[in-house]
């Protein structure tokens, strides 16, 4: 299930991981503003993993429908001071950035994983840097900037494509030199999707998972999930009342067995990992050998 090169912590967990989100912006969707100080950001970080995250993904640009585009000195200025204090804390980070100079900076300050929501195609440098850092890299499904993303949600069938479009990136990851084994893919729920096109990739995970590679899965409190969960008055669901629903899709991954699952409020989608996991397998996955004897 697991990446190569992840640090031994993570590698010897033996279920799907849970990425927790710390949003260091003022206009995420779910958060904006709320962690844009890098003391906040770093206590919300190291509250995420005691309450259940297994690593944290510190990202220093919204990519929120519509966002627009922070340049990289701003980027670097808000997630390198968050990634020093929680790696100093021991909590294992991973960088959601597009930039390559963002990735290797992150890295060098501790980070543990890319995560890339351009999967590649937003900076022309971000392969052969990430193929130098040797660590692993989320390839993220992903057809243009948040600005414009809305225009390009045009599939002869969803899964098809963005399962070729998904291995084309991998492979032209692995030209550019990063090892096959440190590839994860994500078919980026809500980039450039409709609602539908959402649904159709959760209920297709077991396809995408023949591509070879470990899935993230990333559909914590999107907006497919608040038209799902609308009122009879047709209005969306708040976002801060969508964490159950991304619960139920958290615990359908694992028993799946993707490879990790982000999201803001850690708490449930760490329960439903372990409910997923003892379903799957039968038994209470902590019993040892000599217990279950």
């Amino acid at each position: 299930m697991h990446p190569a090169g992840l640090p031994a912590s993570l590698a010897a967990v033996d279920r799907t991981l849970v990425m927790g989100v710390v949003n260091v912006t003022p206009d995420s969707f779910s958060d904006g503003g709320r962690y844009l100080d890098a003391r906040a950001a770093i206590e919300h970080g190291i509250s995420l993993h005691a309450r259940g995250a297994d690593l944290v993904d510190v990202g220093g640009e919204s990519t929120r429908p519509g966002a627009v585009r922070v340049e990289s000195a701003e980027e670097l200025d808000r997630v390198l001071p968050v990634i020093i204090g929680l790696v100093a804390a021991g909590v294992p980070v991973s960088v959601d950035t597009m930039r390559a100079d963002t990735a290797a900076r992150a890295v060098e300050a501790g980070a543990c994983i890319v995560n890339d929501v351009s999967g590649g195609l937003a900076d022309p440098q971000m392969y052969r840097t990430v193929a130098g850092l040797h660590v692993p890299y989320v390839a993220m499904h992903w057809r243009g900037h948040s600005d414009r993303m809305a225009d390009l949600t045009d599939y002869d069938d969803v899964l098809t494509d963005v399962c070729a479009e998904l291995s084309s990136r991998a492979s032209h990851a692995e030209a550019a030199g990063i090892a096959p084994d440190r590839i994860i893919l994500d078919p980026g729920l809500g980039f450039a999707k409709e609602a539908d096109h959402n649904w159709a990739l959760l209920r297709g995970l077991s396809e995408l998972q023949t591509l070879g590679f470990p899935l993230l899965v990333g559909a914590s409190r999107k907006r497919f999930l608040g038209a799902l969960l609308a009122g009879d008055d047709g209005v969306a669901r708040p976002v801060d009342g969508r964490d159950m629903a991304t619960d139920a899709i958290t615990a359908l991954a694992a028993a799946i067995g993707v490879w990790a699952v982000r999201v803001h409020d850690v708490n449930g989608s760490a329960d439903a990992v372990r409910v997923a996991q003892a379903w799957t397998e039968g038994r209470d996955p902590r019993d040892s050998e000599a217990t279950r004897a």
